[in-house]
């Protein structure tokens, strides 16, 4: 299945205006209501396949039901079964998996959860189609007898944990054509245009695409646990950077573990505290200048080099398929001088506004930094006690 993004003006395809989340349920019900009397006079020969979509839609949560997502999905596919009608089993089995994707899970108890037979039989059974079929469904497995032998409990609990827990081709299959349906989507949501209007709409065409590329990665994580293989997509972002700046060892194992993390971007007094911790645990004896110095230098080779990864991954990545036939040939700044010089001119204000930014806030990180001691500095003055006033002689004076 290869889904077919729809132009923005498409019929029956309404623009996202201002609304709200939860403010399309009527709209939603009426291009539902219109796709499937649509579907009707073209699905005459297969009857059973629209109560099959009608019962998916009863299942979808309430949210979605109210969703500029399932707004566009529908008006979507509305508006390609009326101009395609051979291919109205394709669009009929899209709807369904994305309805499925959005159906409300029942919390199961722990007798049926831990039943391998009863949660491997649920998804099987209730895949949409992806023809319409009449031959039947063989009948799940028997679940196996209930013993009272603590022994037999172990021995199948045990086999049951040395099985892989990799899904079935169905899931995997699922999911597949659940990630083809979403890149449909976001490619048709980035040929639509965004507009002043949208900016304060929490269903702008922006906000959509970012809600869909989060999801299509949860469905990509979960993908990759099924099949059992890493995760990892090969981005420069997810190369490890190894750090050698300072002549200990130790040193540099540590900032190379904290640099390293997924969600951390360091600044100087990160680095300094890591430093720190580890002159303390390794008995190293750095005076404090000395770590300063060394915080220093870490700080600067660190932040480059981190700033030219996420520039390198930026590069790799940027962009859309509207952008995927560009050559550098095409581009028009080489026939035209003007342009050129303007956009060289560009840069160099670019570059250097940024440098002064960034010297605007490191002065006030530096300032800050001083403050601080000062404070310190006055607290542990407070803290002293007063000095003894000095001692006076108790005898008078002698009289001359």
């Amino acid at each position: 299945l290869q889904p077919n993004g729809g132009p923005p003006n498409s019929p029956g395809h309404p623009q996202s205006g201002g609304k709200g989340g939860g403010g399309y349920r009527a709209e939603n019900e009426r291009l539902f209501r219109e796709f499937l009397e649509l579907c009707s006079q073209l699905t005459e020969e297969h009857p059973e396949v629209l109560p099959f979509l009608i019962s998916r839609q009863q299942k979808a949560s309430p949210d979605f039901l109210s969703s500029a997502e399932l707004r566009n999905v529908l008006s979507r596919c509305l508006s390609r079964v009326q101009t395609r009608h051979n291919k109205v089993y394709v669009y009929i089995n899209e709807l369904c998996t994305v309805l499925k994707a959005h159906t409300l899970r029942r919390k199961l108890s722990l007798t049926s959860s831990s039943s391998p037979s009863a949660s491997s039989a649920g998804p099987a059974s209730s895949s949409c189609p992806q023809q319409p079929s009449t031959s039947p469904q063989p009948p799940p497995p028997p679940l196996p007898p209930p013993s009272s032998s603590p022994t037999t409990t172990t021995s199948s609990s045990s086999s049951s944990s040395s099985r892989p827990s990799g899904g079935s081709k169905r899931q995997i299959r699922y999911l597949e054509n659940l990630l083809k349906v979403y890149t449909g989507e976001i490619r048709r949501l980035e040929e639509r245009e965004l507009d002043l209007a949208e900016l304060d709409s929490e269903d702008s065409t922006y906000l959509q695409e970012s809600r869909l590329k989060r999801k299509m990665m949860r469905i990509f994580e979960r993908l990759c646990q099924l099949k059992q293989c890493s995760s990892l997509t090969g981005r420069v972002i997810e190369q490890r950077i190894a750090y050698r700046g300072t002549r200990y060892p130790e040193v540099n194992r540590r900032i190379e573990r904290f640099i390293n993390r997924p969600e951390v971007f360091p600044d100087y007094g990160d680095i300094l505290k890591v430093i720190q911790k580890a002159s303390a645990r390794h008995s190293l004896g750095l005076a404090r200048r000395q770590m300063e110095s060394m915080a220093q230098d870490a700080f600067r080779e660190v932040g480059n080099r981190l700033q030219e990864r996420r520039h390198l991954d930026l590069v790799y990545n940027f962009g859309s398929h509207l952008t995927d036939q560009y050559r550098p040939g095409t581009d028009p700044a080489l026939v035209d001088p003007e342009l050129a010089k303007r956009l060289r001119r560009n840069r160099t204000v670019a570059l250097s506004r940024l440098d002064n930014v960034i010297s605007h806030y490191a002065q006030l990180q530096d300032e800050s930094e001083e403050e601080e001691r000062g404070r310190k500095r006055a607290a542990r003055q407070q803290q002293r006690p007063p000095p003894a006033p000095p001692e006076t002689s108790s005898t008078p004076p002698e009289p001359s």
